[in-house]
């Protein structure tokens, strides 16, 4: 076979796998040599377009303004308080989880436009509770994720409120609310990174992540379905407020991003179109191909993790080959511990 049709057997195989793909590239901002512009433009285009981290950010100005008990209420434990908290909490997750998935995969809004995967994504399995991915995902996520994420909140609320947990006000301190916006995204990504890494070591693999790599094809509900024990160890990247003082809007919007970002990033779609328009940016084949492929792309796009640390797979067909010989050399590594 000669170099063309070398190249058209890859892109063959190419098509047959992915429906639709991305580019998966470096972050502006940790780019080399530096491209200053481009990296700004990247730090705050988030939060001046339409984007899932601006919806996150108003959904929690509001949530902070207009459902919250008054201080003096949020200083004692008390279901008052916090089952209203849970019961918002699990709506959000029902609202935006259960609107993307009617939205892409009941009404088939786009079809299969933007879509990186050109398989059905709700398969029934024994493998999955209920034996249905859907019903699975949805309990999971609903079940364990809405509580964990729920502790998380009131832990924090009850804190700031009694002066346990540092807060800053935003009108004394409106450039370092402006600074942990900025952030925020890289802070997410590294945690992610080192937290997802960790999940892959075979016990915690198969005590807890497992559960979550039950689906190779994704949805929106897909992405908070996780094991009780993913979900404490995914969003502890919010115990960085309860350390470095933040405004509490901060620290709602980061449980958001941490818990209802998934259900965007899982969609399976990199944009979300209305006709032919385009909305709103949603999945990213970074994290679509860690789905398919395991043992590659812990981080997600905001980070150079991957790329540094040797974990990146860029979409070819050769970081494909690359990263089967690596999942079959750790098969036969952890067939040899077994056998001693």
């Amino acid at each position: 076979m000669n170099k063309t049709e070398n190249g058209d057997a890859a892109g063959e195989s190419q098509r047959r796998t992915w429906n639709h793909m991305t580019p998966v590239l470096l972050p502006a901002l940790f780019e080399w040599p530096p491209r200053p512009v481009a990296a700004l433009d990247s730090l705050i285009r988030r939060w001046v377009s339409i984007s899932r981290s601006l919806l996150f950010l108003i959904l929690a100005l509001i949530a902070y303004n207009y459902f919250l008990p008054d201080v003096t209420t949020l200083t004692r434990l008390s279901p008052e308080w916090i089952l209203p908290i849970w019961l918002r909490n699990l709506a959000l997750m029902g609202v935006v989880a259960g609107g993307l998935h009617v939205y892409l995969y009941t009404f088939r809004a786009q079809a299969s436009r933007l879509k990186y995967d050109p398989r059905e994504q709700m398969e029934k399995s024994k493998r999955f509770t209920f034996g249905h991915q859907l019903f699975d995902n949805m309990f999971w996520s609903l079940a364990s994720g809405c509580t964990v994420w729920t502790v998380y909140e009131v832990l924090y609320l009850w804190g700031a409120a009694n002066g346990v947990i540092p807060t800053l006000g935003f009108a004394s301190h409106p450039v370092a609310f402006a600074l942990w916006l900025l952030v925020l995204p890289h802070v997410f990504s590294l945690h992610f990174y080192l937290i997802h890494r960790l999940l892959h070591w075979p016990p915690l693999y198969t005590m807890a992540h497992k559960l979550h790599h039950r689906n190779t094809h994704v949805g929106p509900w897909s992405g908070m379905s996780m094991h009780p024990i993913e979900h404490v160890l995914y969003i502890s990247s919010v115990l960085i407020h309860f350390v470095i003082p933040s405004h509490p809007v901060i620290a709602i919007l980061h449980l958001y991003s941490r818990s209802l970002g998934p259900a965007f990033s899982h969609s399976g779609f990199e944009k979300i179109l209305f006709k032919e328009t385009k909305l709103i940016d949603s999945a990213d084949f970074h994290h679509q191909l860690h789905h398919r492929f395991f043992e590659c792309n812990y981080g997600s796009p905001d980070g150079p993790w991957d790329n540094w640390f040797g974990s990146l797979h860029d979409g070819s067909n050769e970081a494909t080959a690359a990263v089967k010989k690596r999942r079959m050399r750790m098969y036969k590594n952890k067939k040899a511990t077994a056998a001693t």
